[in-house]
């Protein structure tokens, strides 16, 4: 079984959620999906509710970020003991058929936990979305640095050296597609509530890749309609540099043993 998870923040509900919605409601192995709205004001409980008892609508009632958010989700998927757990974005356009053959992957390979497929651009071009641990170099570096100084080390960041034809074991998935293995997510504590946004991802797939494989599975392909907000708002940027800021001082900023031993290793 499966429960699914979204965080929305002021949503364009016809014409991204709710298709979204009525493509999860066709997933088989489906319990629940949790929409976790950051927004200040409430959608219509009720007709959200008419759609499917699987919907689960929740006000948060401020804007509570990424990962606090949908820990809401994953403790009731914790409390439910429901095996499995997909926190995605509200921008992805997948296919049912495919999140149940990922759920019977992950059934059969028991030492995986945590998953995200090939993910496209709507024009189709690949998102490297799968990285080695990043360091200060290639968070800051990649922002403010020319291209042509940082395009050998993104390069390597973004395993482009790798043949993402084949699946990677890699330290870093995107939050956008996170297919989790609840026992995983239970064993690293859930997402770390510290980052309002941004990191919390490689947060989540660092600590669990510690003891489990996190894999990029090229098998499927899902559509991510990836905006880059910080690229675009400065508010947004301020926002991604210290939540950045509060990784780096979690896990080291030059000294960091465990990120040059899970980048050497892939």
């Amino acid at each position: 079984m499966l429960n699914i998870s979204i965080v929305l923040y002021h949503p364009q509900w016809e014409q991204e959620v709710l298709p979204l919605v009525r493509e999860l409601l066709r997933v088989r192995c489906l319990r629940k999906i949790y929409l976790m709205d950051n927004s200040e004001e409430q959608a219509d409980k009720q007709g959200l509710k008419a759609i499917s008892p699987k919907l689960r609508y929740i006000f948060c009632g401020a804007n509570l970020g990424y990962g606090r958010a949908h820990n809401i989700a994953l403790r009731e998927s914790v409390f439910y003991k429901t095996p499995f757990h997909l926190v995605m974005n509200s921008d992805i356009v997948v296919h049912a058929e495919d999140i149940d053959a990922m759920h019977d992957f992950m059934q059969q390979h028991p030492e995986v936990g945590q998953l995200m497929p090939r993910v496209v651009s709507p024009d189709g071009q690949q998102q490297y979305l799968a990285k080695r641990l990043p360091s200060p170099l290639d968070v800051f570096g990649r922002r403010f640095l020319p291209k042509w100084l940082m395009a050998r080390r993104n390069r390597r960041y973004e395993l482009r050296d790798k043949d993402l034809n084949r699946p990677v074991n890699a330290p870093y998935l995107s939050g956008c597609f996170m297919f989790l293995r609840t026992e995983a997510v239970l064993q690293a504590r859930l997402f770390d509530e510290r980052y309002f946004m941004y990191p919390e991802d490689i947060d989540l797939t660092r600590t669990i890749h510690r003891n489990w494989l996190t894999l990029y599975y090229p098998e499927w392909t899902v559509t991510h309609a990836h905006t880059r907000a910080s690229y675009k708002e400065k508010h947004m940027l301020r926002i991604h540099i210290q939540n950045m800021c509060r990784y780096f001082n979690k896990w080291g900023w030059l000294f960091d043993r465990e990120r040059r031993r899970f980048n050497a290793s892939i």
